[in-house]
């Protein structure tokens, strides 16, 4: 397993704070027809079930918005990718398709209201800590360009931020090529929904991204 680790800093800001971690090799394609499926039937049950005002109180969410709050970060302007999912399903859109891998982790947040990373492991060089964001730290979100991570918070390797609640980067980003996949899952509260979660995650991969050597690591 990768070496994962809080950092005191953000440990002092929100105590409160833990990270699930899957580790496993994976088969990556552009599309998953019953992955799909399922992604498809959930969004329709959250659509009908969620009003839009409620999702700022799903419980993992609710966590997560009061932790950005505390850290000096704005979950309205900076808003978890979770929400962010979430608020695009009520409103009557659908998720983007990526390939398999990547539908997997925006399914599992969906499900869960847990902001997900998901991480091309080879790209990802030396020991992992969440730590908390700093000014003009260069970050390349995935779809967004320069993310201003600042008092976000951030997973950090030898070569800096690659990873936040808010939105992964393009250096480790999922592509058809990846092998070695890493999944986080942010907990900033929720913690029993979030092993439920985590576990449901592993066998998502298994089923749909036919993950083998598969490791689970959490970070408290």
């Amino acid at each position: 397993m990768i070496d994962i680790s809080i950092s005191a800093t953000i440990r002092a800001a929100w105590p409160e704070v833990q990270l699930s971690c899957l580790l496993c090799t994976v088969r990556n394609e552009v599309r998953n027809e019953a992955l799909w499926n399922l992604i498809r039937d959930e969004s329709k049950a959250i659509r009908s079930q969620l009003p839009l005002e409620s999702i700022s109180q799903v419980a993992a969410i609710a966590a997560s918005r009061s932790a950005y709050r505390t850290l000096g970060k704005d979950p309205a302007r900076y808003r978890l990718s979770a929400e962010a999912l979430m608020r695009r399903i009520v409103k009557g859109g659908e998720l983007y398709q990526i390939n398999n891998v990547v539908d997997l982790v925006n399914f599992a947040s969906l499900t869960s209201g847990f902001s997900i990373g998901g991480y091309d492991a080879a790209r990802i060089e030396g020991p992992l800590v969440l730590d908390i964001g700093i000014e003009n730290e260069p970050y390349e979100a995935i779809g967004r360009g320069e993310l201003n991570v600042g008092f976000l918070p951030v997973l950090r390797d030898s070569k800096g931020a690659f990873g936040s609640p808010t939105s992964d980067s393009v250096r480790t980003s999922v592509t058809l090529e990846t092998s070695q996949f890493l999944m986080v899952f942010f907990g900033f509260g929720a913690f029993d929904e979030l092993e439920r979660a985590c576990n449901h995650a592993g066998e998502y991969l298994q089923k749909y991204a036919m993950a083998q050597n598969l490791q689970k690591l959490v970070i408290q």
